[in-house]
């Protein structure tokens, strides 16, 4: 059955990573540290966060770093590589996997099977007990 929708279109646009700003962040952990206990989980609700989220906060604010609160996987301060570095770094992995030493054939079997060490498959006989291998005309 064929679709009335082309495949192209997306029925749901991709989801957005959310970023937080560095006061932000404090003003939460802030808030959360000064709630009473029972009034935490609805600042966590309420902002729709997680406990992890404040606890990494806290240690980044205690640790007095006020830069460690930017993500550094999202943040734009986070330098990127030209391709022609990625290209270059992807060669080099290339050379060394190529440049490592052979480790030779595999060893013998020592128990192997003597037909398959003694016969060639062209003379070795077919299901009815006679060699494929058929001898020359006129012999």
């Amino acid at each position: 059955m064929t679709s009335t929708r082309p495949a192209a279109s997306d029925p749901a646009p991709r989801p957005k990573r959310r970023t937080f700003s560095p006061e932000y962040k404090l003003r939460i952990v802030a808030e959360y540290d000064a709630a009473p206990k029972n009034e935490k989980g609805a600042i966590l609700r309420r902002e729709r966060l997680y406990h992890s989220h404040v606890k990494e906060w806290r240690a980044a604010r205690d640790a007095g770093a006020l830069e460690k609160l930017v993500d550094k996987r999202t943040s734009p301060a986070r330098p990127k590589k030209s391709a022609a570095e990625t290209e270059n770094e992807k060669l080099r992995r290339q050379v060394e996997r190529l440049e490592m030493p052979w480790p030779g054939p595999p060893a013998r079997r020592t128990m192997g099977s003597w037909a398959s060490t003694t016969r060639t498959r062209a003379t070795s006989p077919n299901r009815r007990g006679r060699c494929s291998a058929r001898p020359a005309p006129g012999r």
